[in-house]
């Protein structure tokens, strides 16, 4: 089996790649980041082996990229959230899903979009929104199904939709970032971490 190290590797992304490289790690961040947070909606999703997943999460908690948190206590159960270390991952998951978009999605196009969820439109080069023009964080997208989205896909976006709307009218009171899709709580974010991502968020561009 080969093993997860670069030795004699001086080189940051050798390193990036021990942490982030293993088969199925990007995947699982992924799903976190649209908001599978808890190892059976994971697994759900990924459909990988329960011992493989468990490993993967257990080191991404070990590196402090994932924090456990418990969301019950009888019995006591933990769901997966992003560090501010794990945040940082962000451009990275997008922008390999724009190459993927590009030289590697299905005939019909991308099976997942991208959207600003002040206006709709889609996340652009830059991760600058082609409507708005605003630059956009992790916080302000949201993921839905694309033209190239199988069944599968199409079904649990559907599935999320009417869940998320009974959730909505039992609890009228619950807040926007504890419900939508594109805020860091569902994103797998702390949501303690808005403030401080907020205040270094780079200056928008100057536009023509």
């Amino acid at each position: 089996m080969l093993g997860s190290e670069y030795t004699g590797q001086n080189c940051s992304i050798a390193r990036a790649l021990e942490f982030v490289g293993e088969r199925w790690t990007i995947l699982v961040l992924r799903d976190v980041f649209l908001g599978r947070r808890r190892f059976e909606e994971l697994q759900r999703s990924l459909g990988v082996a329960r011992n493989v997943l468990a490993a993967r999460l257990d080191r991404l908690v070990a590196e402090g990229i994932l924090e456990k948190v418990p969301y019950q206590e009888r019995p006591l159960r933990h769901e997966y959230r992003l560090t501010s270390k794990g945040l940082d991952l962000w451009p990275v998951i997008v922008e390999l899903l724009r190459w993927g978009d590009r030289h590697a999605a299905p005939a019909a196009g991308p099976p997942i979009v991208l959207r600003h969820e002040g206006c709709g439109g889609e996340l652009g080069e830059h991760h600058i929104c082609t409507r708005c023009g605003e630059l956009l964080e992790v916080g302000d997208v949201r993921a839905e199904a694309g033209p190239g989205a199988g069944a599968r896909v199409r079904a649990g976006s559907k599935s999320k939709s009417k869940s998320k709307s009974k959730s909505k009218s039992r609890s009228g009171s619950k807040s926007r970032s504890e419900s939508e899709p594109g805020s860091r709580r569902e994103a797998g974010a702390d949501p303690r971490l808005r403030r401080s991502a907020r205040a270094s968020r780079p200056a928008r561009p100057a536009t023509a």
